[in-house]
């Protein structure tokens, strides 16, 4: 393929990566074959990212693969790598390096997304989300209803004791009963009920637990 035919045809991906991320994303092409350095831009879009122009100079990464290249060294694509701007803007960068027909580096297609603001936007949406702690009781889950919540409490119980009620002592009945009379469990109607089915006990055995966890 021609030289000038793979310009094109660079332009025309350069266009196409521009106009997929929006005027943050900078795209421009190196020419390596150029014998002044200070003009190895043949092709820039989005420009205000960095600041520069078609016809600016050479980046590092530009001089870097030149070097190499006169070394006789092996070059590989750059991908994803962080940069910043003059004025400390953030970027995203990747620098992709083509051959021409000859099987030689020709061209660079650098990409330079500026990620300044969505730096800015994940620091803020760390802050509104950050946690200090968990609930200090119970699963963290918000229930729907009384009922939810007191079958919450009760699970939370049998997790305290860490055994399943069939399993419990007497004193660790206690503990459980203690630890919903704490929660405010009883204060739910008819709560005395289903806490005394779960555990299997009367709600008269219940009440007297309650009265022993009191003591």
């Amino acid at each position: 393929m021609k030289q000038e035919n793979s310009l094109e045809m660079l332009v025309f991906v350069a266009h196409g990566i521009a106009r997929q991320f929006g005027r943050n994303c900078e795209v421009c092409i190196h020419d390596l074959a150029v014998e002044d350095l200070e003009h190895t831009i043949v092709f820039i879009i989005n420009g205000h990212v960095t600041g520069r122009k078609t016809g600016d100079g050479a980046s590092k990464v530009v001089l870097e693969t030149l070097e190499t290249l006169q070394d006789g060294g092996a070059i590989s694509d750059h991908l994803g790598y962080r940069t910043h701007t003059q004025d400390g803007r953030i970027l995203k960068s990747s620098s992709i390096f083509l051959k021409d027909e000859e099987g030689k580096y020709r061209y660079i297609l650098g990409i330079n997304y500026d990620i300044t603001a969505l730096i800015n936007a994940r620091e803020a949406l760390d802050s509104l989300t950050l946690v200090e702690e968990e609930e200090s009781s119970g699963d963290g889950r918000i229930p729907l209803s009384v009922n939810d919540l007191l079958d919450n409490l009760i699970n939370q119980s049998v997790k305290l004791i860490g055994k399943p009620p069939a399993l419990m002592s007497k004193e660790e009945k206690i503990r459980a009963i203690r630890y919903l009379r704490d929660a405010g469990a009883f204060l739910i109607t008819r709560s005395g009920d289903k806490v005394s089915a779960f555990y299997g006990i009367s709600k008269f055995t219940m009440y007297s637990y309650i009265d022993q966890a009191k003591k």
